[in-house]
Parts: C-alpha cells; sequence; structure tokens
C-alpha cells in the first residue's frame, strides 16, 4: 500500500512539472509558426505594397493582442476616457501599430525564425526569445511577450534590436503616451492628434 502511494505521488509530480514544460512547447511553436508568417508577408516579392498591407494586418490581427497593448499603452486613462474616446484612440492605435511593426519588422526580412528559448514569467505569461536569420548574415534577436493559456495565445510586446539594445516597444510608446496625457490633462483628442500624425510620418518613410 505505501509503495503504491509512493507510485501516485511520483506520477502526480512528473505530471505537475511537466506542465510548464508543455505550457512553453505550445507557446514556442505558437511564436514559430506566427513570427513565421508575419515576416513572410513582408517578404513575398509578389506583393504590391497595398496587398502586403493587407497580408501583413491580417496576419498580426491573428498573432497580437491590440487592444491590449493599446489599453497597457495608456495605462489609467484607459479607464478615464469615454468609451467612444476609447473606441477613437483604439481605431487610430491600430492603424499607428501596424504601420510601426510593418516598418520596424521590415528592417529583419528574413528566411527563418528560430526560437531560442523561452521564460516564464506566470502560467500564462512567458517571453519567447528568437532568432531572425537573414540573407546577409546579420542575424537579429527578437523577443516576443506571449500571455495565453491551453492553446489560445497572443503576442502584446515585442523587443527589437536598436542600436545594439533590446527595446520593448509597447514600453516604450507607454512612456511616450503617458507623457502626453500627463501634459494635457488627460485629453484623448491630443493623443489621437499625435497617434495620427505619427501614423502618417511612419507611412511617408515605407519604402516599397
Amino acid at each position: 500500500m505505501r509503495r503504491f502511494k509512493n507510485l501516485c505521488l511520483v506520477f502526480v509530480a512528473v505530471c505537475l512539472n511537466a506542465t510548464p514544460a508543455d505550457a512553453d512547447a505550445r507557446t514556442e511553436i505558437f511564436v514559430q509558426k506566427n513570427a513565421s508568417e508575419v515576416l513572410q508577408s513582408l517578404n513575398d516579392p509578389r506583393l504590391s505594397p497595398l496587398q502586403r498591407a493587407t497580408v501583413f494586418s491580417e496576419s498580426m490581427d491573428g498573432f497580437t493582442d491590440l487592444d491590449a497593448v493599446s489599453n497597457f499603452t495608456i495605462g489609467k486613462y484607459a479607464r478615464r476616457f469615454s468609451q467612444e474616446d476609447l473606441h477613437r484612440y483604439r481605431r487610430a492605435f491600430r492603424a499607428y501599430a501596424m504601420t510601426f511593426y510593418e516598418t520596424e519588422l521590415g528592417a529583419y526580412r528574413g528566411e527563418t525564425v528560430i526560437v531560442k528559448d523561452s521564460i516564464d514569467r506566470s502560467e500564462s505569461d512567458s517571453i519567447v526569445n528568437t532568432v531572425i536569420k537573414r540573407n546577409d548574415g546579420k542575424d537579429m534577436d527578437v523577443r516576443w511577450r506571449v500571455q495565453g493559456s491551453d492553446g489560445k495565445y497572443q503576442v502584446v510586446d515585442v523587443a527589437l534590436n536598436r542600436d545594439g539594445n533590446l527595446i520593448w516597444l509597447a514600453i516604450e510608446q507607454r512612456a511616450q503616451f503617458l507623457a502626453l496625457l500627463d501634459k494635457s490633462n488627460g485629453s484623448a483628442e491630443a493623443l489621437i492628434d499625435r497617434v495620427e500624425s505619427m501614423t502618417a510620418e511612419l507611412k511617408s518613410k515605407i519604402r516599397d
């Protein structure tokens, strides 16, 4: 009887220890598949700039949780905006985010996304470290913050290399947006105008 109990305890321990590893594997597979699709949408020479932007947006919509990101970037103001202002801001932010990610990830065009490892922040929050193999040999490290569980995952932030440093994009945007909101007494209109201006500026820099 004692041996049976010991075997049961060992079985439970193994199952508990295996769960995080299984979760990591699923998260890594999610990033591997979706990151590759996102980059392929930027690499396809058959697509016109408009087609490329459309395919890229569709890929990013399923890959990222833009509502969560947009709320994060304005912090406490997400609860202070009216529903109408929050909706308008989310719409403006989505246009900005898609253009921003297309511009930033465009510099990472490569053939292969390779998952290096992942780190659990909690049961439903992890960082997946990848390297993008580039044709010119200048491989790039990219980190993806993924939230979710049970096979339902979405990216909520991306860290890209800037001047040798990995910068988390949503965190950087949050700092900029909160500074503007604090100076404008929480004006949603001022933020939306700024986001739309940033989007227009980015679009003017995107090259075919």
